[in-house]
This record gives C-alpha cells, structure tokens and sequence, in this order.
C-alpha cells in the first residue's frame, strides 16, 4: 500500500511540473501561445494553494507534537 501512494505521488508530481513547468519555460523563452496567461495565473494559484496548504499541515503537526 505504501508503494501505491509513493507511485501516485510520483505521477501527481509530474503532472504538476508539466502543468507549472512547461508554461513558465514558455513564457521564458519568449513563445507566445494563446492561452499561456491563462495557465501562468493558473499555475500561480496552484502554487499558492499549495503553500497554503503546507501551512496548515505544519501547524497541525506543531499542534500535535505540543499535545504528546
């Protein structure tokens, strides 16, 4: 079971940097392409989110270690 989830991690990782990646080296380089604003904003807020998220998982993890 342990290397299921470490499969899908792996898979939802890549996904992420196709998703993130590919778009800002775009943008980089200078290729226009129609929607690439869309999928910068996009991304930007994926990375938000995802900060967020690690946030909270650090402060209920502080939570619980002061608990024990």
């Amino acid at each position: 079971m342990k290397d299921m989830w470490r499969v899908v991690g792996i898979i939802a990782l890549g996904l992420v940097v196709l998703v993130i990646g590919v778009p800002l080296l775009l943008a980089a380089a200078g290729i226009a392409v129609g929607f690439i604003g869309l999928i910068i904003k996009l991304a930007v807020t994926v990375i938000k989110l995802a900060v967020v998220f690690a946030v909270g998982y650090l402060v209920l993890v502080a939570v619980r270690a002061l608990m024990r």
